[in-house]
């Protein structure tokens, strides 16, 4: 058991039945928390209540709307806002973690009902004046309430910074490293292979990126194969691919967790090519805990977590004949390739959920200097300003 048992309410603005890396670092906080003796609930916008795990409260059902060159699946209105309110009042939290309180989703309606101890987690890196922000001067004093704020990269702390004129501390998401450190070698996916998971008919994932490199690196090594994992269109992707570089390309489709772990210590470089709208990366922290080489675009957040080329290598970002060169250099190179994943693996650590769950917990008990306790808001005038705004 902890020290000091807290009863910590965290929510979440996105859709908990959508795959995305937000939900996946609340449900690996929430759970570790868990275990280590905390009591935990969890609001969230969900489609299908029956699958929820049960310390994920339903607050109805997210719309989507596009959102950072991605679909985010948010939840708002009055009805949302008498239900956060609700579960603020039931809860008697010692602290209430609000992640992405700056996007019109149910953080930030939690951030206007409630007083008292509130840790911001802010997950996006955006370019300014992006329209989700237009709403800042109403925002700026909603989040001058939170306690304590954290970024989860110095990307988004700097969108964070931009866009808010507030700072937070980096703390970064959390892996459970060891888990990937166990995965199998399948030869199926093992060999001169390169690997790509995400959601791939989305551009800003940077798929095309990759498959226009195929043919320059195909020309120096034979047996390439490119395997790509996630959701997507593979017929679409496929569409004017010479067919001959077509039979090289596999789709896999959705992974578990157990086989994205072997997918991640099988295949010879993971690669990263996403053309921005990053904070973090955390499919490269999982690859290099799998002892996998990666090679990544260099978007500000994927330089940060591969230290400037030290444990990942870097390429230009959306320039196909950079990121060529640097595939067939590792490939071609054993020894350097095998010692960069090992630099990446060593490096990787930091982001376990023993070093980051630590950091979040003091954050909290930070938080909760003086025995406060979280309790609505008597004042809504925030959100009764807003809809006023919305109603003209």
């Amino acid at each position: 058991m902890p020290s000091k048992v807290m009863k910590i309410g965290i929510v979440c603005p996105y859709g908990w039945d959508a795959p995305g890396g937000v939900q996946a670092h609340i449900r690996d906080l929430s759970e570790y928390l868990i275990n280590a003796g905390h009591v935990v609930s969890v609001l969230a916008p969900a489609v299908d209540e029956e699958l929820l795990p049960s310390y994920v409260v339903s607050a109805g059902k997210p719309i989507a709307i596009p959102y950072n060159g991605a679909v985010a699946r948010i939840l708002f209105g009055p009805i949302a806002f008498a239900r956060v309110r609700q579960w603020i009042s039931q809860g008697d939290f010692d602290v209430l973690h609000l992640h992405e309180p700056a996007i019109p989703s149910l953080s930030l309606l939690a951030c206007w009902a409630a007083e008292g101890p509130m840790v911001g987690t802010f997950h996006a890196a955006s370019k300014k004046q992006k329209a989700i922000y237009a709403i800042g001067p109403i925002l700026e004093p909603v989040i001058e309430k939170l306690s304590a704020r954290i970024a989860v990269s110095e990307a988004a702390r700097s969108t964070l910074t931009d866009h808010l004129e507030t700072d937070a501390i980096v703390i970064p998401n959390g892996i459970y490293a060891s888990k990937f450190a166990a995965g199998k070698q399948k030869e199926e996916w093992g060999g001169n292979s390169l690997g790509f998971i995400g959601r791939f008919d989305e551009p800003r994932k940077g798929l095309s990126v990759l498959l226009d490199a195929l043919a320059q690196v195909a020309k120096s090594i034979p047996d390439l194969r490119v395997l790509v994992a996630g959701p997507g269109d593979s017929e679409e992707v496929l569409e004017g691919i010479d067919l001959q570089l077509r039979k090289r390309i596999t789709f896999l489709g959705r992974l578990s967790e157990e086989e994205k772990a072997d997918f991640l210590s099988s295949v010879a470089i993971y690669v990263a090519p996403n053309t921005g709208g990053e904070s973090f990366g955390i499919i490269l922290a999982e690859a290099m805990a799998a002892g996998t080489a990666c090679v990544a675009s260099d978007i500000p957040a994927f330089v940060s977590l591969l230290g400037d080329g030290r444990w990942g290598a870097l390429f230009t970002s959306e320039d196909s004949a950079d990121l060529a060169l640097s595939l067939i250099t590792l490939l071609q190179d054993d020894e350097v390739r095998l010692n960069l994943a090992q630099a990446g693996q060593i490096h990787a650590e930091v982001f376990d959920w023993d070093n980051v769950a630590s950091q979040i917990i003091s954050v909290y008990e930070m938080a909760t200097v003086g025995g406060r306790r979280v309790r609505l808001a008597s004042d809504s005038r925030p959100w009764n300003r807003f809809i006023s705004r919305e109603a003209k």
